[in-house]
């Protein structure tokens, strides 16, 4: 269809985390939104979507006791996001504060997975197969 594209190569598969996270988070967000409001269903969207999107960088370390751990332990920490602090209800739309919040959480996240797989040795894992 397109000039540049190579004749008779295989293309790699599409993947569609993205939408598949979406999908997740959306009756995650209106059930936050129900019981709460927007801004906080949009805040818990934009936390696990980073969570997500963090695990599924770092899928590879899925069968390491210690990845499930940290990542229950930054779900953790982020509880106190979601019940004690609240947005300003302004002339600003939410997502123009909340998304770099979002962005400096992931870093966070990627940060703190980084320093578990420094921390903990190689060979602390679940199954003793070789990683992918």
């Amino acid at each position: 269809m397109f000039a540049d594209e190579p004749r008779g190569e295989e293309r790699a598969p599409v993947d569609y985390t993205g939408l598949k996270i979406v999908a997740i988070l959306t009756p995650v967000f209106f059930l936050v939104a129900y019981l709460s409001d927007k801004d906080m269903g949009l805040t818990v969207c934009l936390v696990l979507g980073a969570v997500m999107l963090a695990i599924k960088l770092r899928w590879k370390l899925r069968k390491h006791i210690w990845f499930w751990v940290t990542i229950a332990l930054i779900l953790a920490l982020h509880v106190p996001l979601f019940s004690l602090i609240r947005w300003k209800h302004g002339n600003i739309p939410t997502i123009a504060y909340s998304m770099p919040l979002g962005i400096v959480d992931f870093l966070l996240i990627m940060g703190a997975i980084g320093f578990a797989e420094k921390f903990f040795p190689k060979g602390s894992s679940t199954d003793d197969e070789e990683e992918e």
